[in-house]
């Protein structure tokens, strides 16, 4: 069998391991945006115990090796009696440390809303958790699209690290062709390929994930999202108006 029939015979088994990337790419970014909105809650809260807890988890995953991280999840942590399953590990260490970063992202998307509105929110006495899901969140989401794209195609490319915990993903398979054929060239040109279309394709995703919230934004907020000028009312839909 010639060495073009090997690769090729390989392909259909290096293609499975596309969901699991996947996969291992959804959850980590399902566990990122609630840690990301958490993290950036507290950075910013008035006291002092939870700005200091929330920086301590920002810069302990920002400031430590990801790889690092994940090793000590895998094999350091059932010594501790914590066994985790390698695709838990992958999602957990992934997630956190996405969501480290992106929570300046959220962070910063919610301190760009108008000071008015909060504090017409609060003059008229709306609960907190009002405030934070019907007037800043909904006004914060279009900011946070398109870093978000960014985000998303940075932990699809960064998924790669789970392989190294036995998760068979793309690079984990890729790296099991290559020992087999003995060649590198041309199974890891394919998987940079693969990579590359589902970064193109993630991509588009976001995009049209953008476009629709930006329409449904403009037509429920108005003026907000047209210009960045100082608007002290709260939108409507806030309030509950028909």
């Amino acid at each position: 069998m010639t060495g073009n029939a090997s690769l090729i015979d390989y392909l259909p088994f290096l293609l499975q391991g596309i969901p699991v990337t996947l996969e291992v790419t959804f959850y980590a970014m399902l566990l990122a945006m609630p840690v990301s909105v958490i993290l950036a809650l507290g950075r910013g809260s008035q006291w002092r115990a939870a700005r200091w807890s929330a920086g301590f988890v920002i810069e302990t995953f920002r400031g430590t090796s990801a790889l690092i991280q994940l090793f000590w999840a895998f094999y350091v942590l059932p010594f501790f009696g914590i066994n985790l399953p390698p695709l838990a590990a992958g999602v957990l260490v992934l997630g956190l440390n996405e969501g480290s970063y992106f929570s300046e992202v959220v962070r910063g998307a919610l301190g760009s809303i108008m000071a008015g509105q909060r504090e017409a929110a609060i003059a008229l006495h709306l609960p907190r958790r009002y405030r934070f899901f019907r007037i800043m969140l909904p006004q914060a989401l279009p900011i946070m699209i398109p870093p978000f794209g960014n985000a998303l195609v940075g932990m699809l490319k960064f998924s790669a690290l789970v392989s190294l915990v036995t998760i068979q993903d793309l690079s984990f398979r890729a790296g099991l062709i290559r020992t087999s054929l003995g060649e590198s060239g041309p199974i890891f040109a394919i998987t940079l390929v693969l990579y590359f279309i589902m970064a193109v394709m993630a991509a588009f995703l976001v995009k049209l994930l953008e476009r629709w919230v930006n329409r449904r934004a403009g037509r429920e907020v108005g003026p907000l999202f047209a210009s960045q000028r100082a608007m002290t009312t709260i939108p409507a839909w806030a309030l509950g108006a028909k």
